[in-house]
């Protein structure tokens, strides 16, 4: 008990990175400068006591304590999902360096699915980090056969919405509108390598479910925003593979 609480929050602390890496990488700004967190509203030099993960959030009631600005939400829950995914991963796995290259690999996941949601788009050298990661713990062969099968996919579908979709409906948007985003598909493959065909197969079909949910909104409120889908694939990879649920076996 004290060890997983320990082990949570450890999780907890490398949230609160993750937190600096998701701010600071799109923008492009340096991760050694400058030293310390800041209001991105007031340029408040934040104490560290006011830098707690999840603790300080819930003192400061969600404000900035110089210019009582918002706080984004997203930090505590970053935060929290870290040290959640941390203890899960920790508590399935033993110690060695298979758990901690697979610790870092869904941390990488945690900052592209929220840089993704926020931006709808990712760095490359991320999906480069989170494909090598894989290669290390997972199959290199079932990493290589979900890119390239979904490759193939995209591109179908992609000339289906193109070129007949866009002349079905006379919709003249959906001429330069493709099926999935190029971030995608490196997560893809790593989902395969991970879990393998059956299980790789079950993550990604739940989280084409999962993401009808926002796309199912936007069409009822009318709203033009694309679906990030890097975050419910890997939503999907986690649900996968803890509970071991599998499409093929689950009404046999």
């Amino acid at each position: 008990m004290i060890i997983s609480l320990i082990v949570f929050l450890v999780g907890l602390v490398f949230g609160s990175f993750l937190n600096v890496l998701i701010y600071r990488l799109p923008l492009g700004i340096s991760l050694l400068k400058p030293i310390g967190s800041a209001c991105p509203h007031c340029n408040y030099k934040i104490k560290w006591y006011e830098n707690i993960p999840v603790f300080s959030y819930l003192f400061l009631k969600g404000r900035c304590s110089s210019c009582s600005d918002s706080i984004s939400k997203s930090y505590p829950i970053v935060e929290l999902i870290t040290a959640a995914v941390t203890l899960m991963l920790y508590s399935n796995f033993w110690i060695g360096w298979e758990m901690i290259i697979t610790i870092s690999l869904f941390y990488v996941l945690i900052v592209l699915s929220f840089i993704d949601f926020k931006y709808r788009a990712v760095p490359d050298y991320l999906l480069i980090i989170v494909v090598v990661l894989a290669i290390l713990v997972g199959d290199i062969i079932n990493i290589l056969l979900f890119t390239g099968g979904f490759v193939l996919l995209e591109l179908a579908i992609t000339f289906y919405i193109q070129n007949i979709k866009a002349k079905i409906t006379q919709n003249k948007e959906l001429e330069n509108q493709r099926a999935l985003g190029e971030g995608d598909m490196p997560i893809v493959g790593v989902i395969g390598g991970l879990l393998g065909v059956q299980l790789g197969i079950t993550a990604i079909f739940l989280a084409a479910v999962l993401a009808l949910l926002p796309a199912i909104y936007n069409l009822y409120s009318k709203k033009e925003i694309e679906t990030a889908f890097i975050p419910f694939l890997s939503l999907g990879l986690l649900v996968t593979l803890f509970s071991g649920i599998n499409l093929f076996t689950l009404f046999t």
